[in-house]
């Protein structure tokens, strides 16, 4: 099993490209997922390191676009009922298909958007939630079938990661009916944790095309895996049958502790160097 870590760890302390790239493989990581946080001067630097350690997936959006003050995964919503906003991520997305399929990389993970289910007095609301849920199914089915062609002629895979919070869009119950071929889920090993603790979720997805791996103690995630209550044991059949398992801790996780959460997790699923 290869092992990935996303460049969201470090490229906020790390300046170029080739520190983040030489970093991951001292680490012993063997692949790279670009993070929403990469920066269009980062990337020469990977693409030059790519034949030491090739990039395998990239999150949007990716590289950072121009036109944004900081990285974030949910610049744009295409899960959306407002037209404009579909557009703007529809074109950002798109950009971000071709990017992945030229540095190498087979797979987008994607935040598709979030559905706004507050209440009286601005609670969350479970039944407005899977109302307004069940309409927004059939907007990102049309926007994601129209990605298709693009996505099949670059031969990337786009992973709708979930999310954890109740808002995010799709829902274990959601996500079986906008996937295919070209358009699958991905798992986050700590937004799963926090949707379990909350009572968000209430069936098992389908088995997804990757994996984001941290940890969490149920109000929290992106720890170091080991450093909080996941069942990575349990978790070992869904990384076997991944595309890509990679590692996504926050930037305050140490060196020390990212080494030690490799092993960890090698031990655990029987995959030990």
């Amino acid at each position: 099993m290869k092992f990935s870590l996303s460049t969201n760890w470090c490229n906020r302390t790390l300046e170029t490209g080739e520190e983040i790239a030489d970093k991951a493989r001292s680490l012993g990581f063997d692949e790279l997922e670009l993070g929403f946080h990469t920066t269009a001067a980062q990337v020469e630097g990977f693409r030059r390191r790519l034949g030491e350690i090739p990039v395998g997936s990239v999150h949007a959006f990716c590289p950072v676009p121009l036109s944004a003050p900081q990285g974030y995964p949910e610049l744009y919503q295409l899960a959306s009922f407002d037209e404009e906003t579909r557009k703007m991520a529809h074109l950002q997305i798109t950009r971000n298909i071709r990017f992945a399929a030229d540095i190498g990389a087979d797979c987008l993970v994607l935040h598709l958007g979030r559905v706004m289910c507050r209440g009286l007095f601005r609670r969350f609301d479970m039944k407005r939630r899977v109302k307004r849920g069940a309409k927004m199914v059939d907007v990102a089915k049309r926007e994601l079938d129209a990605l298709v062609p693009e996505l099949e002629k670059c031969k990337v895979v786009l992973g709708l990661e979930n999310l954890p919070y109740l808002e995010g869009f799709p829902a274990e119950w959601e996500v079986e009916a906008i996937c295919g071929e070209w358009v699958r889920p991905w798992f986050d090993t700590g937004h799963d944790f926090v949707r379990i603790a909350n009572g968000w979720k209430s069936v098992a997805a389908p088995a997804p095309v990757g994996l984001h791996v941290n940890d969490s103690l149920g109000d929290d995630d992106h720890l170091a895996p080991g450093a909080g209550k996941v069942d990575f044991e349990s978790l070992k059949s869904l990384a076997e049958g991944a595309r890509h398992v990679v590692f996504e801790p926050n930037q305050s996780v140490g060196e020390g502790e990212l080494r030690a959460a490799l092993e960890f997790l090698r031990r655990k699923w029987g995959c030990e160097q």
